[in-house]
């Protein structure tokens, strides 16, 4: 059945819309509205006259809107129905299929990327980096270490932070499994050890294994890192880089204190081992007030600290920008690591990336509020349909790590693709093998997606949790995110 929405909500949504004309307006405010996913797709939109209460405006002038969007692709009519959304090229073009198993079709829920769609404002933002673009014209468009604008953006961040930081330490890349990649490439060498928090974001272990690394796990515990363990680990091996995700650690959720850090930087100093921070869930905040409250970069603590950050979570993965934030002394080294994998990333999403960064106090609170609604919905689902599953909710970050009864979460991911939603299983996120018991579910998705995902995923553990195994057939699985 095709979902509503209502004319009130949709008021509320378009909010001032521009009006001169004022069909054009209502037509872009609807079209961005349902290309970002805040008006879903196939949802049946509110018959003209309801809107033109709503808006208080003409008839004629939501007539007219809906023409144009019919006619560019993002709505259509129904005979004796009304008007439904949707998007030029269909779900297809919304969506990159090699991220879904193989026996995929339309109605699949896609949960492996925990990644959300794009926030409000992104085209806006754009629409501004166009007037920016022909200042960069004239030249050859190569910034190895960032357009200096958006340098200075992220430099100031940092600087917000307490961490005081020039935009030359900032190297801007394509996405943070790129800046995983140079900085392992600029600090290990074939053989040398590298500790890693296990479970931990696989592709980037995977980044250090391409460098020749050797990956030496320290456990992180459903409830949070043993740093007497991690301690011990580092003493006994003096691993040239130690990869850590002290914000909103993926997949668990962790966030690590402050008086942590300073714990964890002093037994770095004790065998010079280099931290790698990865923050890029550092922005997700999502309890009252954290926002404003969250611990210190490690970098404060050790200030010899990499720090890794993103755009993808906490703005758009379509962007694919990262960044590398270290000690003016490290740079050259970035440098020369970087030039051997690519000459930067685009100008013209690092000038959209800017943009948004100095509207980041518009941008990123309606984001959170975006993802909290769906944590919250996957949170009461998770409890009302899979009672017997375990887990914390985390006061960030973007998704749920969930411990089954029984070491099934291969199995249950598998069986669950064949009821049309797709997850990662614990074994996916463990440096050395096992965390079967484990299944991550991201919040990403829209919340009445996430609770008929989590209707899908208690089906398939009712025949898992029977049959102690999925049914025969190993579906395909690509990529987590």
């Amino acid at each position: 059945m095709s979902r509503l929405i209502s004319a009130q909500r949709v008021a509320t949504l378009v909010g001032d819309f521009p009006r001169s004309p004022a069909y054009v307006g209502l037509a872009e405010s609807l079209r961005v509205l349902i290309g970002d996913g805040r008006i879903g797709l196939d949802v049946r939109l509110p018959s003209e006259r309801e809107l033109t209460g709503a808006l208080d405006v003409s008839r004629a002038t939501v007539t007219r809107a809906y023409d144009v969007l019919r006619e560019s692709g993002y709505a259509e009519a129904r005979r004796g129905s009304g008007t439904f959304t949707r998007v030029p090229g269909g779900r297809r073009r919304a969506h990159d299929r090699a991220l879904m198993p193989g026996s995929g079709g339309e109605d699949v829920i896609d949960l492996n990327c925990a990644a959300h769609s794009a926030p409000p404002g992104l085209v806006e933002a754009y629409q501004r980096a166009t007037d920016e673009l022909p200042a960069y014209l004239g030249g050859p468009g190569y910034f190895p270490l960032g357009v200096p604008v958006l340098q200075a953006r992220i430099a100031a961040a940092y600087d917000a932070r307490g961490v005081p930081t020039a935009p030359e330490q900032i190297m801007v890349t394509a996405g943070a499994l790129a800046a995983a990649s140079i900085v392992a490439q600029a600090f290990t060498a074939t053989g040398e050890r590298v500790v890693v928090e296990s479970p931990t974001y696989p592709n980037a272990t995977q980044a250090v294994r391409h460098a020749g690394a050797r990956l030496v796990p320290a456990t992180v515990d459903p409830d949070g890192w043993d740093l007497e363990a991690l301690g011990a680990t580092l003493r006994q091996t003096s691993p040239r880089l130690a990869y850590l995700i002290p914000d909103f650690q993926n997949p668990t959720g962790h966030l690590m204190s402050d008086p942590q850090r300073e714990e964890l930087a002093a037994a770095l100093a004790r065998t010079r081992t280099i931290a790698v921070a990865d923050e890029a869930h550092q922005a997700l905040a999502l309890r009252p007030g954290l926002a404003d409250a969250m611990p210190r970069p490690l970098a404060f603590h050790a200030p010899d600290t990499i720090t890794i950050g993103s755009a993808s979570k906490s703005y758009w993965g379509g962007l694919r920008l990262g960044w590398v934030r270290a000690p003016l002394s490290a740079m050259d080294r970035l440098l020369q690591a970087r030039i051997g994998l690519d000459l930067g990333a685009p100008v013209f999403e690092q000038l959209v990336l800017a943009d948004l960064m100095e509207r980041a106090e518009e941008v990123l609170p309606v984001h959170r509020e975006r993802l909290v609604a769906g944590r919250d919905a996957l949170v009461d689902a998770v409890a009302e349909h899979l009672p017997d599953w375990g887990f914390r909710v985390p006061d960030g970050g973007l998704a749920l790590w969930c411990e089954l009864p029984a070491p099934l979460g291969t199995a249950v991911t598998e069986e669950a693709s064949r009821h049309g939603v797709v997850v990662a299983p614990g074994p996916v996120f463990a440096v050395e093998g096992g965390l079967d018991r484990f299944v991550r579910i991201p919040w990403t998705a829209a919340p009445d997606q996430l609770v008929e995902a989590t209707r899908r995923l208690a089906a398939a553990w009712e025949v898992v949790a029977t049959h102690g195994g999925p049914r025969p057939g190993r579906p395909s699985r690509v990529l987590v995110a």
